[in-house]
């Protein structure tokens, strides 16, 4: 079929599929499998606290860079994602998404606790039938104790 003939696919689907991209990123974050990151958003741009990053490469490096990880190769993290609000154009194939990040962190001598607090403004593309990331913008408002997650915090301390 092509491009030109598609038809739009299934508003729920859509959701679902969109929903399933924001969870993924959120696991593979805390398994500390930066690779797998950089394929989840290897067509997007990534915008933290520094520079926006582009590509799956820079993307997997920004992360190797920015997060301590520990023996057992996470970083001892749960992402948990919430109030996650979808907009979908289907016949531009396009999405937004907002949505709240709380970062939890435990380690053998630091109890579990909420490390960080935020949003993450995203926007999607629909390819050969498959949403992608194509931007994620994350804003941090809340900040506690980062100092083992993040290797700049952990430099100042």
């Amino acid at each position: 079929m092509s491009t030109s003939t598609r038809t739009p696919a299934d508003p729920t689907s859509s959701h679902r599929a969109i929903e399933n991209l924001i969870a993924r990123y959120a696991e593979l974050v805390d398994d500390g499998d930066f690779a797998g990151l950089g394929i989840l958003l290897a067509y997007a741009t990534f915008t933290g606290s520094g520079a926006p990053v582009s590509g799956g490469d820079a993307i997997e490096k920004m992360f190797r860079d920015t997060l301590i990880v520990y023996a057992d190769g996470t970083p001892r993290t749960q992402h948990v994602t919430t109030n996650v609000a979808i907009e979908v154009d289907e016949q531009a194939s396009t999405a937004v998404s907002r949505s709240y990040v709380t970062v939890m962190q435990a380690l053998p001598d630091l109890p579990l606790q909420p490390i960080a607090g935020g949003r993450y403004h995203d926007r999607f593309e629909r390819r050969d039938g498959r949403w992608r990331f194509v931007e994620r913008r994350v804003r941090i408002n809340l900040v506690g104790e980062v100092s083992r997650h993040l290797r700049q915090a952990a430099a100042e301390r």
